[in-house]
């Protein structure tokens, strides 16, 4: 019999979810040797499923077993080499339909194909998967044709703005300058968004790679990936990937017997989100308070430390080696004309199937909720999905058909930004989510514009008075008045896109917001200041139960008599609501 190999997904979300107790457990049974091959990988995306194993080499083909526990794995495990289907939570297998196999077959998998594939921390499992061929290519290749294939993929910037990628890299090889820098913009810090993350933690050989063909096409002899320090993984599995690297001849000096040299670094952030702000990103590595600068000079005339200097995202980095490898024509067959290639979301929020895909461009939103996510997590309907973090906005339902393209989502107000996509259903107050990313811009504004700086507070202020009840049909105008200031008068982009989520939720869900103004009412029933519980007469037997979880004791009544809440005491917390078992107390 073949030896079976044993795989488990150590990912940040994996590893929650107590994925290195089953890989310890494993270490410690398994007979390993001529029978079994115990390996680590990272995630397939599924985080939801997570601890993952799977299961190769056995005549069954691949299995992958979802919510797997150290207690039972190794009778799964003997099941499938006696050639049984384990009895188990089978999610993904090559002979009998698992039961998320569809997902993974509504993808296109570029930049996350080696994912919960091969072992990050291996650079043979990655060379053994095609790793550093492509560089052994472009290396074949002049600088200027390189840049060529990628004009010619079409790949646009992956970090939000869209650019074109190989444009953007043509600037900065024609920039004058004895000394050129190149940069991998990993500071991700959208609410909900891990795309980076998973990609650096899952197959970092891949993003380096990427930068090094990127650093011989463009002439930079150094480069930075910046990479949030609450990233330990990934940070870890960088510098492992790059000290590999460098001892298996792609860092360093004459890299692959050539006069091309190209050395790397990681700079941690200290997890400031104006840092993803590609000016302050280069402050910060110079180790300066990490503040936009005024542009022009652009980076790639005059950036880190004066020096001609080209910044992409990681999921930009990601797709050059697939374009080197497999032509840039073969590129543009995925997507559309204008938004070539895929894309990867974090699927995030009230989603049965949360995690991370890669999907192509062109699909619609609704194909992506519901065949790639699973659909809804609740039987709560679908209300609105949140795309492009604090910088972004809330498309909504009836727009479910758009196309995931750069040009259609930011014909919505939204924008495709670095690729977080949060889910929402109709028990969310589309006015206390345009408060919740107003609070967190608020609070990492760098405070140097005025207009970003005040105006964010000043509509943040707004915001709350309306979910408090004490909102006046005036403040709409204001708030829209203020958003026209911010976004003109802001010196980064981060400044400029803040008001985005209120100015979509006011031009789709502006009912909302009169609601809360006109009639003092949250209709999803979540501003607490908004909400009035009140005890049914008909329906409450005097259980007490209300009465003992009430914090404020605001609830009166004897044993087997009719309870009352006292209004001017109660603070709204909904204690006495969650109590009841017999649906005596209303909300709304």
């Amino acid at each position: 019999m073949s030896k079976i190999t044993v795989k488990v997904g150590l990912a940040s979300c994996g590893v929650a979810a107590g994925a290195m107790e089953v890989y310890e457990h494993l270490k410690q049974q398994l007979q390993a040797g001529a029978d079994y091959q115990l390996m680590r990988t990272a995630c397939i995306g599924m985080c939801f499923e997570e601890p993952i194993v799977e299961l190769s080499g056995g005549k069954l083909g691949r299995i992958s077993l979802g919510k797997v526990e150290p207690q039972s794995i190794l009778e799964h495990i003997e099941a499938y080499r006696q050639g049984k289907v384990p009895q188990a939570n089978v999610i993904l297998t090559d002979i009998d339909k698992g039961s998320r196999d569809s997902l993974l077959q509504e993808q296109t998998r570029i930049v996350l194909r080696n994912c919960g594939v091969i072992d990050p921390c291996s650079i043979a499992d990655y060379e053994a998967h095609g790793g550093y061929a492509a560089l052994k290519k472009a290396l074949s290749l002049r600088p200027q044709e390189v840049i060529e294939q990628i004009k010619a993929s079409g790949l646009r910037g992956r970090g939000g703005a869209g650019f074109p990628t190989g444009l953007k890299w043509s600037f900065t090889a024609q920039a004058r300058g004895a000394k050129k820098y190149i940069i991998c913009n990993a500071d991700e810090g959208d609410p909900g968004a891990f795309m980076d993350r998973s990609t650096l933690e899952g197959d970092p050989h891949n993003v380096i790679e990427g930068m090094i063909i990127g650093a011989y096409a463009m002439g930079a002899d150094e480069g930075y990936i910046y990479c949030r320090a609450e990233y330990p993984m990934a940070v870890k599995h960088l510098k492992l990937a790059i000290a590999d690297a460098q001892r298996n001849g792609y860092l360093g000096r004459k890299i692959l017997g050539t006069n091309f040299f190209f050395t790397l670094h990681v700079k941690e952030g200290a997890g400031a989100f104006v840092c993803g702000e590609e000016t302050a990103l280069m402050q910060s590595i110079e180790g300066k308070r990490g503040m936009p600068v005024i542009r022009p000079p652009f980076p790639a005339e005059s950036g880190l430390w004066g020096c001609p200097t080209n910044i992409n995202n990681v999921e930009t980095w990601a797709n050059i080696t697939w374009i080197i490898n497999h032509g840039a024509e073969e590129f543009k067959k995925i997507g559309t004309e204008k938004s070539a290639g895929t894309k990867v979301f974090a699927l995030a929020g009230k989603i049965a199937g949360s995690g991370l895909i890669e999907v192509p461009m062109g699909i619609t939103l609704r194909d992506i909720i519901y065949k790639v996510g699973g659909g809804m997590k609740s039987d709560k309907p679908f209300k609105a999905v949140q795309m492009g973090g604090p910088s972004g906005g809330c498309i909504p339902a009836e727009l479910l058909d758009t196309t995931v393209d750069y040009d259609s989502i930011n014909a919505t107000g939204a924008i495709m930004g670095s690729g977080g996509m949060v889910v929402m259903d109709s028990s969310t107050c589309m006015v206390d989510v345009a408060r919740f990313f107003l609070n967190f811009t608020q609070s990492e504004s760098c405070g140097k514009c005025t207009f970003c700086r005040i105006g964010t507070r000043r509509m943040l202020e707004i915001l709350t008075r309306i979910t408090e009840g004490e909102g006046t049909i005036e403040d709409i105008e204001k708030l829209q008045d203020l958003a026209a200031n911010i976004t003109k008068g802001s010196l980064c982009g981060l400044g400029q896109t803040a008001p985005n989520p209120v100015l979509t939720t006011l031009r789709y869900f502006e009912d909302e917001y009169l609601a809360h103004i006109q009639d003092k009412r949250c209709p999803a029933g979540v501003c607490s200041a908004l909400i009035r519980y009140e005890i049914l007469p008909d329906k409450c037997i005097g259980c007490t139960a209300c009465a003992k979880v009430c914090p404020p004791q605001c609830i009166t009544g004897k044993v087997k008599e009719i309870h009352i809440i006292n209004q001017d005491l109660c603070i709204h917390c909904g204690a006495c609501y969650s109590a009841c078992k017999f649906n005596a107390i209303t909300k709304g």
